[in-house]
């Protein structure tokens, strides 16, 4: 089955005559590859660029082991540059296996070194893959020396995942997706069995391949179940004193912070976690802790779990964060904080806004409601929005298939279901207009 990727094979395209590597980053098994030598070799032989223009190279493959060094990748690329003026590409998979001989050579040749002076040779571009942040994202900007431009790559958004699962109803696709997420072979499985056993597989991989065997830690108990008292409570306030305090109490395991803290860190690297921090609205600051942890993909953290946990309440909450993210948005959860006065002693308070959806000068704020059955439950999804004291845009997101709705407050309503297919409702400039006199 071949699954459209159109979103990242346009921001490949858009950057093709772009003179930074162009790194293309993201969890294990979520389509990179796929992207980047299916997708994307396609649409150059379209655009008419011939193979002896194309240079590939899979270093996880063992045709190209010995490309593993540096050096020896440098001379396998320029070996095999033409010189005859024309545009070429050069795609790289896996980038992070190319490692020095000696890695603690503080003078030994890097695959940074490689690629940054491949983009320097005139019609030459470069396209990489990686899997672990820490080797990639977080260092972009300083060991690419400013030649270097990140598109994360995410499993299939729910909008992808229809598209590869036309046989199920929008209704039937949404309940799979929350139980399987949108890894992209656990979509194209052939049944839920062989789904729930390539997804357990696939997170044990990711967790001993890139955290156990990457860290050397020798004893995982304490980071197996940090990943799954995280797992178990996504969308939840948490930090890693909280952490630390619950394993003392329920596993009494003496742990400290700073070493979930570490822990926490890992599971972002390697794709398994990202983190949301906590802004106060009125105040413009943020705050140091606590934060709220989302799965990456909804399907591995399942898998984790063995299918257990599934409240779709905060399943729904995860899959509208990482969709955000997805679109390319900074997100942070909100807080407004409201001052009473109580028995004649003022009494201050904090509600929370589930995600504030940072668009350079405007914001979105947005409440994540699985259901909303009378005006009592409306007005305590809804407080922290009409308290926010400024005009951007409010939007509740419900379970099912609502088409979009506003009330008298003027913060809109809409499913879930047409919130993560259609973009622009996010926005909202397109369809303002029609809802206007539109009240719940």
């Amino acid at each position: 089955m071949r699954i459209k990727r159109d979103f990242y094979l346009q921001k490949l395209i858009d950057y093709r005559d772009d003179d930074r590597v162009k790194v293309i980053t993201g969890i294990r098994r979520c389509g990179k590859s796929y992207l980047l030598f299916e997708l994307f070799v396609d649409w150059l032989h379209e655009a008419g660029i011939t193979d002896d223009h194309i240079i590939t190279i899979q270093l996880d493959d063992d045709d190209h082991k010995d490309e593993r060094r540096p050096e020896a990748l440098s001379k396998f690329v320029k070996d095999r540059l033409p010189r005859d003026g024309k545009p070429t590409y050069v795609l790289i998979d896996e980038i992070q296996m190319c490692q020095p001989e000696d890695d603690t050579d503080s003078t030994a040749t890097t695959f940074y070194d490689v690629l940054n002076s491949l983009v320097k040779k005139r019609g030459v571009s470069v396209y990489v893959t990686g899997s672990n942040s820490r080797m990639l994202s977080k260092d972009v900007a300083t060991n690419f020396r400013d030649r270097g431009y990140e598109i994360r790559i995410w499993p299939l958004s729910f909008a992808e995942y229809r598209s590869a699962r036309p046989d199920l109803d929008a209704s039937a696709a949404w309940d799979n997706y929350l139980m399987y997420g949108g890894m992209p072979r656990a979509v194209t499985a052939k049944d839920d069995g062989e789904r729930a056993s390539y997804l357990e597989g696939l997170f044990r991989y990711v967790y001993n391949r890139d955290i156990v065997e990457r860290y050397n830690l020798k004893d995982d108990y304490v980071l197996d179940n940090a990943i799954k008292a995280v797992s178990s409570s996504v969308g939840s306030l948490t930090n890693p004193t909280r952490l630390a305090d619950a394993m003392k109490t329920v596993l009494k395991v003496d742990v400290s912070a700073p070493t979930l803290s570490k822990y926490l860190g890992y599971m972002e690297d390697c794709f398994l976690l990202s983190v949301a921090h906590r802004y106060d609205v009125k105040g413009k600051r943020y705050f140091g802790y606590p934060s709220k942890y989302y799965a990456v993909d909804v399907g591995l953290r399942n898998a984790k779990l063995n299918f257990r946990q599934l409240e779709k309440t905060h399943l729904m909450e995860n899959v509208i964060y990482t969709e955000l993210l997805r679109r390319g948005y900074s997100v942070d959860v909100g807080v407004v904080e409201t001052v009473t006065r109580v028995k004649g002693r003022q009494e201050r308070r904090q509600h929370e806004i589930d995600f504030v959806v940072n668009l350079s000068f405007r914001k979105v704020y947005i409440q994540s409601a699985l259901e909303i059955p009378d005006v009592e439950k409306e007005a305590q999804e809804t407080f922290s929005l009409r308290n926010s004291g400024d005009f951007f845009r409010k939007l509740v997101i419900v379970g099912g298939s609502q088409p979009l709705r506003a009330n008298e407050d003027g913060i809109y309503f809409v499913g879930v279901i047409p919130f993560l297919l259609n973009p622009a409702l996010l926005l909202g400039e397109d369809v303002a207009d029609s809802v206007k006199g539109d009240r719940l």
